[in-house]
């Protein structure tokens, strides 16, 4: 668990500084900020999603993830756990819940959340997630210099989502193959591409609710590698 502490309090530090740097900062520089930010998002995303060679696995991927987390209302449920945190802890920042939301799904979203969890249970090895854990760190910053302080609260769902990936780490390991890690990457990718278009206000896309679709192109991978290996 020691990974996932360092990347909890990274962001928990990051988010404070970008919170005490936000004072100092008129709204049109917080806003290039932001729109700064979505853009290395699109970017990072847009790198993360070629990792896929047959785009009919990301796209059942979605499809599949995507009505499962509808059914879920992930999406919903998230919105409203911020909405209730922003009133039990008392800030009244109009962007909370958005800083809180934009912020779980960028920290959580992604391969080396998934695979440093596991190598950190599993073999004990917390170099990926303490590399995760600067990156957060610097996001954290210019996140929470723009949205406030609800980024800093997006280490709650960082720390339990690592942490049961890391305490169920020992019957992981064996499934994350190269070709299931570069699918995962890719359709993390894509969900990323998400995150960016709701930073940009291009439009709003319900991203938490395609959360699922990580782990059902797991499935898709072995069901296509067993039946036709050639499109892998």
């Amino acid at each position: 668990m020691l990974g996932t502490i360092v990347n909890a309090v990274a962001i928990i530090l990051g988010s404070l500084i970008g919170v005490f740097l936000k004072k100092g900062i008129p709204e049109s520089f917080k806003e290039t900020i932001l729109q700064g930010v979505g853009l290395t998002t699109l970017l990072i995303g847009i790198k993360m999603a070629f990792k896929a060679n047959n785009e009919l696995v990301v796209i059942l991927a979605l499809v599949l993830g995507g009505l499962i987390g509808e059914l879920m209302k992930i999406d919903y449920h998230l919105d409203n756990f911020g909405t209730k945190l922003e009133k039990k802890i008392g800030f009244k920042e109009g962007d909370f819940v958005k800083g809180f939301v934009t912020s779980s799904l960028i920290f959580c979203v992604g391969a080396m959340a998934i695979i440093g969890a596991i190598e950190s249970g599993l073999l004990g090895n917390h170099k990926i997630l303490f590399a995760k854990s600067a990156l957060d760190f610097v996001t954290s910053v210019i996140l929470s210099s723009s949205l406030g302080i609800g980024v800093l609260f997006s280490s709650l769902p960082v720390f339990v989502y690592q942490g049961l990936i890391t305490i169920l780490a020992s019957g992981l390991k064996g499934i994350l193959i190269d070709p299931v890690i570069n699918y995962m990457t890719a359709t993390g990718g894509l969900l990323i591409v998400g995150i960016a278009c709701n930073i940009l206000g291009i439009k709003k896309i319900n991203v938490a609710n395609l959360l699922p679709s990580i782990f059902i192109v797991i499935a898709i991978v072995f069901i296509v590698l067993k039946c036709f290996p050639a499109y892998i």
